[in-house]
């Protein structure tokens, strides 16, 4: 058998009506027992008003007969006024012995049976009367509030009055209210229902979004234009962030994972290049098939391909310490110092080149000074590489806003801006076959951007074709640094 959906916007309806059903029948239980009490009270006080008088003064049964003889003798008889007026507070006569004695019209005498079925309805007329207590007896259809006064002769008295209306009445009340209470519980559970499905409706969507992203759409995202409260707000406005970050996690993942794939398969290819060359070297050298001038050029392209393969492992490694471990020794790094140096080592290496340092004042910051001069090093390599000797080469190293910024630019061919845009992917080369030629592995700009990222700073390009190249790096001053030029 197949159960009812226990979804929380009807235990939420049905908690409601509960509730509400709990507070309508206390409040009913407590109206219908005031209104009986108090209109029981009322009929009540009649019949002890009754008693109290017949009780208090000298009477007796006999007594009682001559009063309503007396009555009869003025016509009282035929009286339908009188008749029924007995009907509705009859009054019965008991002997001591508890034996009926008949009455006249004005007492009820008229109805023998109702007067006996009074009579049979009061089981201890004597212990009624001692106590002084009310009850309630049923004769002929009818239900009566009862009490009993002893009479100077012995003899009892039932004085009584109909209560079929507070009966009735209460009845009505209860009939009403019950109506009431079902149509109000009735448009409590409609009201609830829809309320709490608009309020919950967020959950809903959070559901929706969730199966969405279990199935593979990371774009969904929670809808945030049905109102809810303000708990079920805060939710969908942290859901919705926190899907916001999975899915910048994943996208970066997979972009990583891609990168990755890709400089496999470029150090697979670069590797594999070198690796061909000495392989087919060592393979015509083996069969004898070179002769002396040919066996020491095929050994001196072998020494040299051995040496690009051992530069370009060398690269890959320091690439894959700065990933890792970008941040190593940390220490003041004077880069005005460096830039002084790497000018000197160039004029050394290019005598020919125009080279010029700016480097006067002191640009301390902290940071590897092996990895930073390696980042000179490598963008020197390009000027050597990419650029004719007589190109002018200009290092300058200075301190501003916080930063120091070192620049390297030279007055070469420059570079367009499609490949300006890569320059810095992994294995990249503007001419591949002349960087190949010359040595290059297409890894030096990455290297340079790893180490800058690992200090924190920034470098920028500017080129374009024949208007030369300039390199800015900017690095952050130490915090002292920082304080006293501010």
């Amino acid at each position: 058998m197949k159960r009812f959906p226990r979804s929380l916007s009807n235990r939420l309806s049905v908690t409601n009506v509960v509730i509400l059903a709990v507070g309508l029948l206390a409040a009913a239980c407590a109206s219908l027992f005031g209104t009986y009490t108090l209109l029981v009270g009322e009929v009540d006080t009649t019949v002890r008003q009754g008693r109290d008088t017949l009780a208090s003064g000298p009477l007796s049964a006999a007594a009682l007969e001559r009063v309503c003889q007396l009555a009869e003798t003025f016509g009282v008889r035929e009286d339908e006024g009188i008749a029924g007026s007995a009907k509705d507070e009859p009054f019965v006569l008991l002997e001591a012995t508890g034996e009926l004695r008949p009455t006249c019209v004005l007492f009820g005498g008229n109805d023998p049976r109702l007067s006996r079925g009074i009579a049979d309805s009061v089981d201890d007329p004597g212990a009624l009367a001692d106590s002084g207590d009310l009850t309630s007896i049923a004769a002929g259809g009818r239900h009566y509030r009862a009490a009993v006064a002893r009479l100077d002769d012995g003899s009892y008295a039932i004085n009584t009055t109909r209560y079929d209306g507070v009966r009735n009445a209460v009845r009505k009340l209860f009939v009403m209210e019950a109506v009431f209470g079902a149509l109000l519980l009735l448009l409590l559970a409609v009201v609830s229902s829809h309320a709490a499905r608009r309020r919950l409706r967020p959950l809903e969507d959070m559901v929706e979004t969730a199966s969405a992203i279990s199935e593979g759409d990371l774009s969904r995202r929670v809808d945030t234009s049905p109102p809810g409260g303000s708990e079920v707000e805060q939710l969908r406005d942290a859901l919705n962030a926190m899907l916001q970050q999975v899915e910048g996690a994943m996208a970066s993942r997979e972009e990583a994972a891609a990168r990755q794939r890709q400089f496999l398969a470029d150090a697979s290819h670069e590797l594999r290049t070198p690796l061909a060359t000495v392989l087919g070297y060592l393979q015509l050298y083996d069969k004898g098939i070179l002769d002396d001038d040919e066996a020491e050029r095929a050994l001196t392209r072998v020494g040299a391909e051995a040496e690009r393969m051992s530069r370009l492992v060398d690269e890959l490694l320091a690439l894959a310490r700065l990933d890792q471990h970008p941040a190593r020794d940390r220490a003041p790094v004077d880069l005005a110092a460096l830039v002084r140096d790497a000018a000197a080592d160039l004029r050394a290496q290019q005598p020919h080149r125009p080279v010029t340092a700016e480097a006067a004042a002191p640009a301390v910051v902290v940071g590897d000074e092996a990895q930073l001069r390696q980042v000179l090093g490598n963008l020197l390599a390009n000027v050597r590489t990419h650029t004719p000797e007589d190109a002018a080469c200009t290092l300058s190293a200075a301190t501003g806003a916080g930063a120091a910024v070192l620049r390297i630019a030279d007055t070469g061919p420059g570079m367009r801006a499609e490949d300006a845009a890569r320059i810095f992917d992994r294995f990249f080369r503007a001419d591949p076959g002349r960087a190949r030629a010359a040595g290059g592995s297409g890894l030096g700009m990455s290297i340079v951007r790893a180490v800058v990222e690992a200090h924190d700073g920034e470098v920028a390009l500017d080129t374009a074709p024949g208007a030369g190249m300039a390199v800015t790096i900017r690095l952050p001053l130490p915090d002292a640094r920082v304080e006293s030029s501010v």
